[in-house]
């Protein structure tokens, strides 16, 4: 029996592409955590840069990150992400955590729209620690992450998820 090889998505991350098989696989979600400046919004980006490169529409989402800081420091590394959104192939979305805990129960929204619109095949969130930081309880947290994760995958994009360790 021939078992079909599983499409993997490129991360742009010199040498890692090698250790993992090819890429991320095609519609999976995936969490880089670390330390406070340990590189894992550069990452997320470099992997969004992957795509834009090749065509592939992306967004970066995030609850901490200021629009202007991040385009300024992604430009020291050549990224220039307001050409990709002058493009119309990205897209900076800057969300309070709260909204987007009204996201989950709307089941999508805005962001559902602004992923179909520009047929995102690539998504960031930057960081889901203050996402997590709303819910009292650990269940809870559980319940609103996992639902978080249903919105992904029905949206079928790769993603990206950041954490603070």
């Amino acid at each position: 029996m021939i078992v079909p090889k599983l499409q993997r998505i490129a991360s742009g991350i010199y040498g890692l592409d090698k250790l993992i098989e090819g890429g991320f696989k095609s519609g999976s979600i995936n969490l880089v955590c670390g330390g406070a400046g340990s590189g894992k919004t550069t990452f997320a980006v470099q992997f969004l840069i992957e795509g834009l490169k090749k065509g592939e529409a992306g967004i970066y989402i995030t609850f901490e990150e200021r629009k202007e800081k991040l385009y300024d420091d992604m430009l020291e590394f050549g990224w220039d992400l307001e050409k990709y959104e002058r493009l119309g192939l990205f897209r900076f979305l800057e969300y309070t955590p709260e909204q987007i805990k009204r996201v989950l129960v709307e089941g999508g929204g805005t962001i559902d729209a602004v992923i179909t619109q520009l047929r995102t095949k690539r998504l960031v969130i930057d960081s889901i620690t203050s996402f997590a930081l709303l819910f009292r309880d650990e269940l809870t947290q559980k319940e609103s992450s996992l639902a978080l994760f249903e919105l992904i995958n029905r949206w079928g994009c790769t993603a990206i998820l950041t954490s603070q360790a």
